[in-house]
């Protein structure tokens, strides 16, 4: 695994900015080396917000959008386009704007859907399309180009929390997450396995309230106390912060060559 590189801007707009031009470099680079490009989205503010940046990109067009995945590294199990749904929160942001191929968009399973109300299946059901994807080389889940984490402000990862029971999985790579302590309550998500599969990760963070976490998690912290200290990718793990969030870094970011 790789170890944690930060890139730190000025303010949560550059930050975006900055992370979608990065993010149409590694997507235009995977397509010209392997054709496709695979990317792992994720949701909240800064989530959405680079989504956002990407759509009204001038390099934008570079990018073949009918030869990229689209995948989640979790979401909240509620009945589809529910707007609380990361994947409802992506298509406003960007997937409407873009021609992507219908096929390549990989949404996680809904609350009321072929499922029902089993979020454990429907996690499952999710590991088995994963699988289905992955080359011979992969293992049990693709290897992701691109796969992006928000941080949250007790150093959670996709909805992987501090301490609790999906953290700690260690061979599964999707599992339903039972009363999650912020809501929804019930959610799938990667897991630590999965997310480690990827080429790159990417944390995003941005504003005051995400400080102490990134501070926590960039100290040493275990992945148990604080999910986002073990979310690496095999490649590179990038640290995409602003200045707020960089506030109470323990030491000084790595520099970082611009995209």
């Amino acid at each position: 695994m790789s170890d944690p590189r930060l890139v730190v801007h000025r303010d949560k707009e550059l930050m975006a900015q900055a992370a979608a031009a990065r993010l149409i470099t590694r997507i235009v680079d995977a397509q010209a080396d392997r054709g496709t490009a695979s990317v792992v989205l994720t949701g909240g503010r800064n989530g959405n917000g680079l989504l956002a940046a990407l759509r009204s990109a001038p390099a934008r067009d570079a990018v073949d959008w009918s030869r990229l995945d689209l995948w989640w590294g979790d979401e909240r199990f509620l009945p589809e386009g529910d707007p609380d749904r990361n994947d409802t929160q992506a298509r406003a942001a960007l997937l409407d704007g873009v021609p992507l191929d219908p096929a390549r968009v990989h949404t996680m399973p809904v609350a009321g859907g072929a499922h029902g109300t089993d979020v454990d299946a429907a996690a499952a059901a999710y590991a088995e399309e994963l699988a289905a994807a992955a080359g011979p080389e992969d293992g049990a889940v693709p290897a992701f180009d691109v796969l992006m984490l928000g941080v949250g402000p007790d150093t959670h990862v996709a909805s992987l929390f501090p301490e609790h029971p999906a953290v700690r999985e260690a061979e599964r790579m999707v599992v339903g997450v039972h009363g999650a302590p912020k809501p929804p309550p019930t959610r799938i998500s990667l897991t630590l396995p999965a997310i480690r599969c990827a080429r790159e990760v990417w944390l995003l963070a941005a504003g005051e309230d995400k400080a102490q976490a990134a501070a926590i998690a960039l100290s040493g912290a275990g992945e148990l106390q604080a999910p986002a200290a073990g979310a690496r990718g095999r490649s590179r793990t990038l640290w995409l912060l602003d200045a707020a969030a960089a506030a109470r870094l323990p030491r000084a970011p790595q520099p970082v060559p611009s995209p």
